[in-house]
């Protein structure tokens, strides 16, 4: 009886290792920290007004998934989902959004962002912040900032009619009360 019931748990072990969708738990981030981390995003435009010689306004879709350049697990193999409005009227031009941050649990960190709001202590973070506003899960209570910069890319092979891709550093500091 013992060796069958060995067997049986190894087999569902294994089983389960092995199952499509089988995901490993992710550890609850640190309390407060500092971090830099990469989406790799395909904007994809869903609709625009546009009136020539007045102003512009396209509403933008952007999703990848994150890389933690440090190595860390913290914000590393996350899902982002944003939704954004793009704006070039009166001279200026800049985008503002917010995104999901989602982890292979379903936890989420949630986040607005401004390409006007520089932080001007750190110049290479030259395309805006994202402002931390909340999360549900491990993450629920996170605050905090993240100033980021902008590296255009070739859009993959696919992509839909005027998409665009950029990469997207930021350096993240962080504090979940």
């Amino acid at each position: 009886m013992t060796d069958k019931f060995i067997k049986t748990a190894l087999f569902f072990g294994v089983l389960m290792a092995f199952a499509p969708g089988a995901v490993l738990a992710v550890d609850a981030p640190p309390k407060s920290g500092t971090t830099s981390y990469t989406t790799h995003f395909v904007f994809v435009p869903k609709s625009t007004v546009d009136i020539p010689g007045v102003g512009k306004a396209v509403a933008l879709e952007a999703t990848g998934p994150t890389e933690n350049t440090k190595g860390e697990a913290f914000l590393d193999k996350m899902m982002a989902k944003c939704e954004a409005v793009s704006i070039d009227s009166g001279g200026k031009k800049w985008i503002d959004g917010a995104c999901a941050l989602t982890d292979a649990d379903g936890d989420v960190i949630f986040s607005t962002f401004d390409t006007r709001d520089l932080d001007k202590s750190q110049p290479k973070m030259d395309c805006g912040t994202h402002t931390i506003t909340g999360g549900t899960g491990k993450y629920k209570g996170i605050t905090g900032k993240e100033p980021f910069a902008c590296i255009s890319k070739d859009v993959p092979a696919g992509s839909p009619e005027g998409a665009f891709a950029i990469d997207i550093p930021h350096n993240t500091t962080w504090e979940i009360k």
